[in-house]
């Protein structure tokens, strides 16, 4: 992990606060941008889900500020694009090597049984933690209520072609999701991304390495061990120009929108940010000292690289090297456990999401009029918790789950596009959710190692 061991979260933090700030100065001394016409498909979709007719801004009313959109799509957007691709170039094949190895040094199918017991109930455990604190503070702050009808309309109509972007994306959820998870073809779920399929097929290749002659193996183990370290040096190098990307990255969501949208949803952002709070200083660092036998204080300092790679990339297979190396050397996880556990809690524990999703199903429920029962409440704490599992481990992955769940709950009164309400302000809330995800990712590897602690010699 010499790679990761380049990462200055001090200057990584530097270039998201200078990023926020000179992107909200742009905004507040420029006139906001305009939303492109709609097309008369468009209007009369967002005219569906609001119930009224949209009217279009004069332009005399709201002139383009030209060089804000143009510095934005020519410059910071495709600088933070080309960081987070160099990020993405390297997770698929460390999650695998990294998974393959940890099953590996496990030593075969029952510790690995045993182990990804104790792990998968945890991540359970840990999400429904945190989608029953997002139901419960929704019910109590109503934030959808305090969302004015013309600020509804205004959000809708400026979101309404980026929410069907996202709402495009593959996103089936079901039985199908986990029986896929059984590849026909290992190469094509590289190619596709499927995180499932990846790691059964990594814990499949760790589990026959055990089984398989030891001269054989030992030749495929330095193999994955080259191939973890080669996808480390990329990522290496990606974590390089982390400060000017996250600037970047940053400056393109705060110098087209500002502050005025956090101001427009503050009740929302308060909510989730509230939940997410409650979650990471409370919620956490009981189960780090009750399960984990481990001083809070003492974890936190120890992971906080990690938590600041998170916070800048949003993506918890980003943050994946760095949070394997702070587990190994500051927390002093064996190996075995680390190479595991963190590879499938980041495809698949992700607290933070689970609560995002339980929020604003409920907010956006709320914003539409719809009261959902009990019972209702219950499938969104199921479904929050199912989906954040099977999500994708990148920025804004959760987005599409999302408007699943609302037309489930919902029994369609709430359209899956309603999302669009909430889009403005994801990226922000996506680097927090993101955040909690890897510190829950952390309290696992604490948990486990624990538990194992007198089965492993590492």
């Amino acid at each position: 992990m010499a790679a990761a061991a380049n990462v200055s979260h001090s200057r990584v933090l530097l270039g998201l606060i200078l990023g926020a700030l000179v992107g909200s100065l742009v905004n507040y001394f420029t006139t906001p941008a305009v939303p492109p016409p709609l097309s008369a498909e468009q209007r009369e979709a967002v005219s569906a889900i609001s119930g009224s007719a949209v009217v279009q801004p004069e332009p005399e009313s709201v002139k383009r500020a030209l060089w804000v959109e143009w510095s934005v799509k020519y410059v910071a957007k495709p600088i933070g694009d080309l960081f987070m691709n160099l990020l993405f170039l390297g997770i698929i094949p460390l999650v695998f090597a990294s998974l393959a190895l940890g099953v590996t040094r496990l030593g075969g199918s029952g510790d690995v049984g045993r182990v990804g017991a104790k792990t998968f109930a945890y991540f359970i455990v840990t999400m429904g933690f945190a989608a029953v604190i997002g139901l419960t503070l929704v019910n109590v702050l109503r934030p959808g209520d305090q969302v004015p009808e013309a600020q509804q309309k205004e959000l809708l109509a400026h979101y309404a072609k980026e929410a069907k972007g996202k709402l495009d994306v593959k996103s089936d959820f079901g039985i199908d999701t986990f029986v896929n998870a059984v590849p026909k073809n290992p190469l094509k779920a590289f190619v596709e991304k499927d995180m499932l399929a990846v790691i059964f097929t990594a814990i499949l290749v760790g589990i026959a390495l055990t089984q398989i002659e030891a001269t054989r193996a030992a030749l495929l183990i330095q193999f994955l061990e080259g191939v973890n370290q080669i996808t480390e040096f990329i990522i290496g190098l990606a974590m390089r120009i982390a400060p000017v990307g996250v600037f970047a990255l940053i400056y393109s969501t705060t110098a087209l929108f500002g502050y005025k949208l956090l101001l427009a949803l503050g009740a929302f952002v308060f909510t989730v940010l509230g939940g997410l709070t409650i979650h990471l200083v409370v919620v956490l660092p009981l189960l780090v000292w009750l399960l984990g036998g481990m001083n809070p204080w003492f974890f936190f300092r120890a992971i906080s690289t990690t938590l600041v790679t998170a916070f800048s990339t949003s993506s918890s297979s980003a943050t994946l090297p760095t949070a394997i190396k702070n587990a190994v050397e500051d927390l002093k996880i064996p190996k075995s456990i680390a190479h595991f556990v963190l590879p499938l809690s980041a495809s698949m524990n992700h607290n933070g999401t689970a609560l995002f999703e339980s929020v604003t199903v409920l907010f956006l429920a709320q914003v539409f009029g719809v009261d959902l029962t009990l019972e209702q409440q219950i499938i969104v704490l199921v479904l929050s918790i199912l989906t954040a599992t099977g999500m994708a481990g990148v920025p804004g992955g959760s987005l599409p789950l999302i408007g699943m769940v609302l037309v489930t709950a919902t029994h369609d009164k709430v359209p899956a596009s309603a999302i669009a309400i909430i889009l403005g302000v994801d990226r922000i809330l996506d680097m927090c959710r993101t955040t909690v995800n890897v510190a829950a990712d952390m309290t696992t590897t604490v948990f486990v190692a624990r538990t194992e602690r007198n089965r492993l010699t590492e």
